[in-house]
């Protein structure tokens, strides 16, 4: 299938579909005929950009449609915009819950870095999934762990593990432990106070630093008092919000000030909401599942605080990067701020600059820069 990564990142070596796919529709078209399955008995959980589930609408019989949770909101848009290219339709996105699972027969994923995240989704699998059910989740052998397969044991009875294929395998999961499932669904999201900054911190598995607060994000509170000192604070908005520590922060911080959160992730933008409840602050910090700062109009905000994403890949971190660096600046007023905290050795200090407008270190350690860009 020839699919595109769009809205996400485009660009040369960044593909929409790759080996892992691949090697988890192979494994899987074995298991449709085995299981008998229909497409109301089939989940698919955490697709890239759509090759999983579009791959598996023809091989599987039925009317229905077939049930997917993507947690990134640009996957998700990827998948409708694919599917409407090609033509394919019969799929539904829904959000991990018990809807998405329940009398599932198979469930086909790839298998997210995260053990947490891991941990969670497993869970929700086994609680609320048909006894007969099957697992397959697969990714490239690079990101995958040995411990993977333990978290998956803890909440099914059997773990099998493919052949590798182009640097990639595939775990099957079967004999869902209902009791023990449900236990550790309810188990999420979990919580952390830190005294230190004031706040405690709730998350589900897979949002960046969990219950913690990074170094990167400590280092940026520790100086955020004087962003918009010179006027007024009464909009800002956490671009990439995570667990929701810098909007809570910034609620707490400005009393009269209406504060935005976004990030693609459905698992950060639920653990966002439930910190700023914990906090109190949920009458003012309204979180949203966009990409960047869709939805916000130009020129309406007076503070962004933004800690991007870092990746291993340069050339992918400083496209998303720029990407958020130019969304900021649409959205902030004239003489508005940018608020960045970024990983020193990534010199984003030009690209603030060129994008954005004037930008001034505000502090630094040997890891992490933070800065403030002015909207010219």
């Amino acid at each position: 299938m020839d699919l595109r990564r769009y809205p996400d990142v485009e660009g040369p070596g960044l593909v929409a579909v790759d080996a892992a796919d691949r090697l988890i529709l192979d494994e899987t078209a074995v298991l449709i005929d085995d299981l008998a399955v229909r497409r109301d008995e089939v989940v698919v959980i955490d697709d890239s950009y759509g090759a999983l589930t579009l791959g598996l609408l023809d091989p599987v019989p039925g009317t229905a449609t077939i049930r997917v949770h993507q947690d990134l909101v640009t996957g998700e848009q990827a998948l409708a915009a694919n599917a409407d290219r090609l033509g394919f339709a019969g799929f539904e996105s829904v959000s991990l819950s018990p809807e998405l699972v329940t009398g599932a027969r198979l469930v086909v994923m790839r298998l997210p870095r995260s053990l947490d995240r891991l941990a969670e989704v497993a869970a929700m699998i086994a609680a609320h999934a048909a006894p007969d059910a099957v697992v397959v989740g697969g990714g490239r052998i690079k990101h995958m762990t040995p411990r993977m397969n333990d978290v998956l044991r803890e909440v099914f009875d059997r773990v099998d593990v493919s052949h590798a294929r182009q640097k990639s395998r595939v775990l099957f999961a079967r004999g869902p432990q209902r009791d023990a499932a449900a236990g550790r669904v309810r188990s999420w999201p979990r919580t952390e106070q830190h005294p230190d900054v004031g706040l405690d911190v709730i998350a589900h598995g897979g949002v960046f630093a969990g219950t913690g607060v990074d170094i990167g994000t400590r280092l940026l509170l520790a100086h955020l008092t004087e962003a918009g000192a010179d006027a007024t604070l009464r909009t800002a908005v956490d671009l990439g919000c995570g667990n929701g520590t810098i909007a809570a922060w910034l609620a707490r911080a400005h009393p009269d000030a209406r504060v935005l959160a976004t990030d693609r992730s459905a698992a950060a933008v639920a653990s966002a909401q439930a910190t700023a409840a914990a906090n109190g602050v949920a009458d003012r910090v309204t979180v949203r599942r966009v990409d960047g700062a869709d939805g916000i109009a130009d020129g309406a905000v007076d503070v962004v605080v933004l800690n991007p994403p870092f990746h291993s890949d340069a050339a992918l971190a400083t496209g998303i990067a720029e990407h958020l660096f130019a969304e900021s600046a649409r959205v902030l007023r004239p003489g508005g701020e940018l608020w960045c905290v970024w990983n020193s050795h990534l010199r984003y200090r030009g690209a603030l600059t060129r994008i954005v407008g004037p930008t001034r270190q505000i502090a630094r350690n040997p890891k992490f820069t933070v800065t403030a860009s002015v909207r010219a």
